[in-house]
């Protein structure tokens, strides 16, 4: 019993650094959705992606280069925002926007097209093994709390945290008080009658892609630091994840995404410690269904109100 405290705080350290990630990613998903009503489902790619160019970027400086630590990691993070940024707009420019205008199920398709054409690109050009990432960040803070159990969090996983944080923060100020902020809550609200105010809504569906490409970008860059390995298809199930947290929290809110992120990874990281880490899914997608029992918006999601 007396270990049970230190325990739980381990684990809670553990589930909020993974929930962090599964929010930079669910974070794409409801912006797209909030101004075009469509689930960008190759979303999980360009967080694979941007995994991909984060190892590459770090081949290249190489581990031995004598480079300070922080330095390579802010190289790995740029390299990846700027690759996987084009990967978004091109994205959004082939498979979205030539069928914006036709059923929601020819988009579906069309992205899950695009999401199968991602994976397939990435495991023909880098393999489809799995692929060591030198750890760049070691070592870790202990906690003692009067126990024979010591919490132990890894200066990777705090590193996931403040990244975190900061975009977070970043991300909600610029919404709120940027031009183009301002033009992308307009959109979502009415996007024909932003256009008729001389709004250019093409721009804003573009930039939404992108900003979320750039997002999947960093928490793929930091989960395979803090990993230390990947494949071509970490992206679907990541990207199915990220998803789930996104409906969870209330798809369309930006908070709901932040919100259902966290709260998936606890429940994943909880029911792995304490249940079976082979239950963690199950566990995770039940939460999903309770939470749309009780309230199918989502926890922050507003019911939508028909346009007459």
């Amino acid at each position: 019993m007396s270990d049970l405290i230190p325990q739980l705080t381990q684990q809670f350290f553990n589930g909020l650094s993974l929930g962090a990630i599964y929010a930079l990613i669910a974070i794409g998903y409801t912006m797209v959705y909030g101004i075009i009503g469509m689930i960008n489902f190759a979303h999980g790619e360009i967080y694979m992606i941007g995994a991909y160019v984060g190892l590459v970027t770090l081949t290249a400086i190489g581990t031995g280069s004598g480079l300070p630590v922080p330095f390579i990691i802010a190289a790995m993070l740029l390299v990846a925002i700027v690759v996987t940024g084009i990967y978004g707009f091109s994205v959004e420019r082939v498979a979205y926007r030539p069928v914006r205008g036709s059923p929601r199920l020819v988009a579906l398709i069309s992205a899950i097209g695009m999401s199968i054409f991602l994976q397939n690109w990435v495991a023909l050009g880098q393999g489809a093994r799995d692929m060591a990432v030198p750890s760049l960040v070691s070592g870790a803070v202990q906690f003692h709390m009067g126990s024979d159990f010591d919490v132990t969090v890894p200066y990777s996983r705090i590193m996931i945290i403040l990244v975190t944080v900061v975009l977070m923060i970043g991300l909600t100020l610029f919404i709120k008080y940027s031009r183009m902020g301002r033009a992308s809550r307009a959109c979502s609200q009415d996007m024909h009658m932003a256009n008729l105010l001389g709004i250019d809504t093409n721009r804003v569906i573009s930039f939404t892609f992108v900003m979320g490409a750039i997002l999947a970008a960093v928490g793929g860059v930091l989960i395979a630091i803090t990993i230390g390995k990947l494949n071509p298809f970490i992206g679907f199930l990541a990207g199915i994840k990220a998803f789930t947290a996104a409906v969870l929290g209330g798809i369309g809110s930006i908070p709901g995404a932040m919100l259902g992120g966290v709260l998936l990874g606890l429940a994943e990281t909880f029911a792995a410690a304490y249940i079976s880490s082979q239950y963690k899914d199950i566990v995770a997608f039940s939460l999903l269904v309770l939470i749309l029992l009780f309230r199918p918006t989502g926890l922050l999601g507003k019911p939508e109100v028909e346009k007459v």
